[in-house]
């Protein structure tokens, strides 16, 4: 929460409250904000107990972090420790690397870089070629 915030920071906050609520008023406000800290903690702390409690011993293994949608969504699709939809052993399979590289694609059909269904078709007119009055573009189905 308060990863981000250097010790010149901190150092400025102080300062500031001394300047604003003064040296003398200052141990109070601290004793004051700890003590309502502790009683929203233990106000919170309560509340999950109840919550606990009333849900009944089939949920006694609960724990309110699982609501995080990440936690919640992870636990759902690969257990507690197991992996039902085997996505470990997919994840271990891939090799990102092979499909990060820069390498062009294998020809297919005689056709390197465009994939064809039908080895009759024509080759697709060159980049630089104007088209002809009522002639289509080319189609590339990599490109959509």
């Amino acid at each position: 929460m308060f990863s981000d915030v250097g010790g010149l920071e901190i150092l400025t906050l102080i300062v500031m409250a001394i300047i604003i609520f003064g040296p003398d008023k200052l141990p109070k406000l601290i004793q004051d904000t700890m003590g309502f800290i502790r009683k929203i903690r233990s106000f919170a702390d309560t509340a999950k107990e109840d919550i606990r409690s009333e849900l009944g011993p089939e949920f006694k293994d609960f724990e309110f972090e699982d609501l995080n949608p990440k936690t919640f969504v992870r636990k759902q699709l690969m257990g507690d420790e197991q992996d039902p939809l085997g996505l470990k052993g997919m994840k271990d399979s891939l090799d990102i690397r092979s499909v990060l590289d820069d390498k062009p694609a294998a020809p297919v059909n005689g056709r390197a870089g465009s994939v064809g269904f039908d080895k009759a078709a024509p080759a697709p007119a060159s980049a630089g070629a104007p088209l002809q009055p009522g002639e289509r573009p080319p189609f590339d189905p990599d490109a959509t």
